[in-house]
């Protein structure tokens, strides 16, 4: 199944929560001058228009991005990544993970992105990135099967499907056991939605028994609307950077005051 499309979603409060944490994960990694390797397994376009007419029909920015940007610091990475990205494509311009990923790491690190759906490769293929990254037009888990261990060997992966196909929560815990095998120093990040029928519970449980020492963390939101199922996101991180459970802690508290 092919369907799904971001721009309806892009800039939600799922994406604040996401890339906040995302980019703070980068910029501790660069601190260090050694290169590093980003995968991303579904990439997406990479760069939204929250003036577009998806991002207005749903509203999710309107209640995300446009509520939360005012709560980050401007030397915060997230908050450093959508200014750049502002300047270079305008004050509607919302960046995907993988243009948030290009725009803060340097030109020694390597990106790898995968992404099937065809219009979204074509979009994606499309953006004027800020350096060089490498587009893989196949399915993502596959991707990151063959690439690991990446060279070089430091680095983050960031799984983010789109959970249409419902043998994804099946999928994952062996995904990533596997992806963890092969490539035991790299840090695993995998998002998930918070769903009011419990989709994504059973797969917690036996992704928390593969990995104790994970760090997973979570926000309650408001449903954008009457009858949406999601009501949260989440982030199941493998090899946590050192200081990610603070930083988290402080995003928590962004998000509580929505309520």
């Amino acid at each position: 199944m092919l369907s799904y499309q971001h721009a309806y979603h892009a800039g939600n409060l799922a994406d604040v929560h996401k890339h906040a944490l995302l980019a703070w994960m980068l910029d501790y990694l660069t601190q260090k001058p050694k290169p590093l390797t980003y995968i991303e397994t579904h990439a997406g376009r990479g760069l939204y228009d929250l003036g577009g007419a998806e991002a207005v029909k749903t509203g999710e920015a309107a209640a995300g991005i446009a509520r939360l940007r005012g709560a980050f610091a401007p030397d915060h990475p997230y908050a450093r990544a959508l200014s750049a990205i502002a300047i270079a494509h305008g004050a509607q311009a919302y960046p995907g993970s993988p243009l948030i990923a290009a725009t803060l790491l340097r030109d020694i690190d390597s990106l790898h992105l995968a992404e099937l759906h065809p219009a979204e490769h074509a979009a994606l293929s499309a953006v004027p990135w800020p350096r060089k990254v490498q587009i893989h037009r196949q399915d993502g888990f596959e991707m990151a099967q063959a690439l690991c261990p990446p060279t070089p060997r430091r680095g983050l992966m960031l799984i983010d499907p789109s959970y249409e196909v419902k043998d994804d929560y099946a999928r994952l815990p062996k995904t990533l056991q596997q992806i963890h095998r092969k490539w035991n120093v790299g840090i695993l990040c995998l998002w998930y939605p918070i769903l009011t029928s419990g989709a994504h519970q059973d797969m917690l449980a036996r992704l928390t028994a593969a990995f104790p020492g994970a760090l997973r963390h979570e926000v309650g939101f408001p449903p954008v609307r009457e009858g949406h199922r999601m009501t949260g996101s989440g982030l199941f991180v493998v090899n946590p950077p050192y200081g990610l459970d603070h930083e988290s802690e402080t995003l928590g508290k962004v998000f509580k005051t929505l309520d």
